[in-house]
């Protein structure tokens, strides 16, 4: 049973960092793409970043690129998002998920399993 636990969450002032991690267990987590989305109160969940099997490849959605960064340690089956500069339109639940192939994309739909979320808050 893959389970997939995310944590680091919180509340932090606009201009902050906040560093998330999902840890993963229940399969080979070497083997898989993963991806952070969110989801803010009253819209859809969204593409954040994608990382690929081997951490080579990454992906990010427009709204966060060059301020939040990808990536992973297979050797510690955990996944981390970097997040700095944050601000008020950041503040979402954010889901860590794995793909069931090496690269994945960024839509919610090829993604086969899901964390709990951790909630993110940005002050003004």
């Amino acid at each position: 049973q893959v389970q997939l636990v995310e944590s680091g969450g919180g509340l932090v002032q606009a201009g902050g960092s906040l560093r998330l991690s999902c840890a993963a267990s229940g399969r080979t987590f070497s083997r898989y793409a993963m991806a952070w989305f969110r989801q803010a109160p009253g819209k859809e969940r969204a593409f954040v970043a994608a990382i690929s099997w081997t951490g080579g490849s990454t992906n990010y959605a427009d709204s966060v690129k060059g301020r939040f960064t990808i990536s992973r340690d297979n050797a510690k089956n955990t996944m981390f998002l970097q997040m700095n500069s944050l601000k008020p339109e950041d503040t979402a639940v954010y889901y860590c998920a794995q793909h069931q192939n090496l690269f994945g994309g960024a839509t919610v739909n090829e993604y086969a399993y899901w964390g709990q979320g951790t909630q993110v808050t940005v002050s003004s």
